[in-house]
């Protein structure tokens, strides 16, 4: 079973590439779960059609976790992909990594936690302690990060970088950084700059998603583009990227920079 994650910062569309890319794997095949680990709980409603699915958290507050079922909280969306939402606490109250947590628990008691991929979708704007458990506790065996060319994007990219690193040497963890995804904003010399953020930082640049209106009008239809324009260019590189990462062996532990190196870096490139 390969077990990947998605990381990146807020906005930079981990949740798109996520599910497109379990449509993309499905397509071959083969069994995926994705479990998205987000309050905002949306990262498997377009494989969903729209549809918001309960979340663990609530679940675990309304019955308590002995009530709960594997029908309760899996469900199967667009070719069978079995979806999972752990869900948040109320804005403003508690931790937000607690539903991570919670859901990791409960899945495993349920033995729920199979397939042949299985994908977490992370928030990674800051890797506490709750949402770094992916990585900490050895669910997460690859890490990806989604990034664009914006500054603060590579910064959050790198940060996730400096966890990974970190986590690395624990025993109980055997995360690895599997590659760099660029989400593409249509920043100029986008595509070269991270790739080369992704070889200073001991990587590569395994999949370049460029920006696209085909995105846009498949979530107004409730669909991933894979599903709502399979023969599209776009859909395209949903499923090289789904072959890239399941064939992937090469995963390594980064080197990430300091943000001086990063600053230094990214003002030295673009001038070039």
């Amino acid at each position: 079973m390969k077990q990947i994650a998605l990381y990146g910062k807020g906005g930079i569309g981990k949740s798109t590439t996520a599910a497109n890319l379990s449509a993309a794997l499905a397509g071959e095949g083969l069994d995926i779960l994705q479990i998205g680990c987000d309050p905002k709980h949306d990262s498997t409603r377009m494989l969903m059609h729209g549809t918001w699915i309960p979340t663990v958290l609530d679940l675990i507050r309304e019955r308590g976790e002995e009530e709960i079922t594997v029908d309760d909280v899996v469900y199967q969306g667009f070719r069978g992909v079995r979806c999972v939402e752990a869900g948040g606490p109320e804005p403003g109250i508690g931790c937000a990594g607690r539903g991570i947590i919670a859901t990791f628990q409960l899945l495993e008691r349920l033995n729920a936690l199979k397939g042949d991929v299985i994908v977490y979708d992370v928030l990674g704007d800051v890797v506490c302690g709750g949402f770094a458990m992916p990585m900490r506790e050895g669910y997460a065996q690859e890490i990806y990060l989604v990034t664009s060319g914006e500054l603060m994007s590579i910064y959050a990219a790198n940060n996730i970088a400096k966890a990974i690193a970190r986590l690395s040497r624990r025993a109980r963890s055997r995360c690895t950084l599997g590659g760099v995804i660029c989400n593409a904003k249509n920043i100029r010399g986008e595509r070269d700059l991270v790739a080369e953020f992704a070889r200073r930082i001991n990587s590569r640049l395994i999949a370049y998603i460029p920006r696209s209106h085909e995105v846009q009008v498949a979530e107004l239809h409730r669909q991933t583009v894979v599903e709502y324009a399979p023969e599209s260019d776009q859909a395209a590189v949903y499923l090289e990227l789904g072959r890239a990462i399941y064939g992937n062996r090469e995963t390594g532990i980064p080197t990430p920079l300091e943000m001086d190196e990063i600053e230094t870096f990214a003002l030295e490139f673009i001038q070039v």
